[in-house]
């Protein structure tokens, strides 16, 4: 098995928020999320784009970035994803480019056909032309990057002669991660144009199946086109909340989660829950897999489930929801971080070793010690008959 070292830790924020809410302030905890994320040492949060259906309530990732870059110090901060069909690849690119400067090499594009066919059914796409209009426009977007001048011309965008004015912040390529769902068309444009790997679909049975022969598409594509992929650029995803212990957790979904399956059920077209078990979604949705609604040693559980299924990854992103009041979710996220990170970052190894140590060797410690105190009670007693003994003489 070949995981990396150390696993990184992130969210992906479609978002899905009730439609009865206020949107103002819906986007504000997202980008309060972000902040506390930041501040607990996640690595990354990537924000989607959504134009219909009501929940999904982000037009524009690449504002939300701009201004949640200025309330963090470090988190990096991704479109999670640009519907490439949706830009023009060359005022995408512009655009990201100036992110990049902003967020001070923080900012990643993150690419994808686009999730809604309401979305494009509004712009006159054909859905099944999507994935390939994807392709062509992210062949432009990496040579921009790469500060060549391309010409190219297709039935639905034209460049002559484009090039980006400026280079990448710091000299070095933005980077850039390709969604993958189910089709292998996200896999193949990850290895045709080198780029990382964020895999949507779920963690369903069915999906962890599909992820090797996903991964494998991709390395085929690399090798064909000249690329290498590396696992440390696979994200996963996989929708988490967890509490104290499973009760808490299962309690605290009652929240949301009910909307949250009407939505995917009624209006994303992706059920998550059976008609049938519709009465029980937290317990269907937890046995098969999909999400982790429990403690934090099931979310160890499952993202160990993942490296075995996978081969390993380099990156866990938890899908955001909003399953929850909003305190409980930043208390979820919080134990993530105090709790699950160090299973997969070795941040407790060197801890738990010094402390081994100390206890192997407690009773010669402890001898020393004990030592060292009665050696400074004799010089005490010491000193002290001394300047009793030389207060008695100056007295005669």
């Amino acid at each position: 098995m070949s995981q990396p070292g150390h696993l990184r830790f992130g969210t992906f924020i479609p978002p899905i928020h009730p439609n009865w809410e206020n949107p103002t302030l819906s986007m504000e905890r997202d980008m309060q999320l972000i902040e506390h994320m930041d501040k607990l040492g996640f690595d990354e949060a990537w924000i989607g784009e959504h134009h219909s259906a009501g929940a999904e309530v982000i037009a524009s990732p690449e504002l939300i970035i701009a201004a949640v870059a200025e309330r963090t110090k470090r988190i990096k901060l991704g479109t999670g994803v640009s519907s490439l069909p949706y830009h023009h690849p060359l005022i995408l690119a512009d655009r990201m480019l100036q992110l990049h400067h902003m967020t001070r090499g923080r900012a990643m594009l993150g690419c994808g056909p686009g999730a809604l066919v309401s979305d494009a059914m509004m712009m006159g796409l054909n859905p099944e032309r999507q994935r390939d209009m994807m392709e062509e426009s992210l062949d432009c977007i990496v040579r921009l990057f790469r500060g060549e001048v391309v010409t190219k011309k297709t039935d639905w965008f034209e460049l002559k002669d484009a090039r980006l004015q400026i280079a990448p912040y710091g000299g070095e390529m933005i980077e850039i991660a390709t969604a993958c769902v189910v089709s292998p068309s996200g896999p193949r444009a990850a290895g045709k144009f080198g780029t990382g790997l964020m895999s949507l679909g779920g963690t369903s049975p069915e999906n962890l199946a599909a992820a090797p022969a996903h991964w494998q598409t991709a390395n085929d594509m690399a090798a064909k086109h000249g690329h290498t992929m590396n696992r440390k650029d696979w994200r996963m995803v996989c929708a988490v909340h967890i509490a104290e212990t499973r009760e808490q957790a299962f309690e605290q979904v009652k929240f949301g989660l009910q909307d949250w399956v009407d939505y995917f059920g009624d209006v994303a077209t992706h059920p998550m829950v059976p008609k049938d078990v519709a009465g029980d979604p937290a317990g269907h949705l937890t046995r098969t897999g999909r999400v982790v609604i429990g403690s934090p040693d099931d979310c160890i559980r499952q993202i160990e489930r993942l490296v075995e299924a996978t081969g390993g990854f380099g990156c866990f992103l938890i899908t955001d929801t909003n399953w929850t009041r909003f305190e409980d979710k930043l208390k979820s996220y919080e134990l993530v971080a105090r709790y699950v990170f160090p299973a997969f970052q070795n941040l407790t190894g060197g801890l738990k070793a010094s402390r081994q140590w100390v206890a192997d060797a407690h009773d010669g410690f402890q001898g020393k010690a004990l030592a060292a105190q009665q050696l400074q009670i004799q010089r005490h007693a010491a000193e002290k008959a001394a300047a009793d003994t030389a207060k008695g003489k100056a007295a005669e």
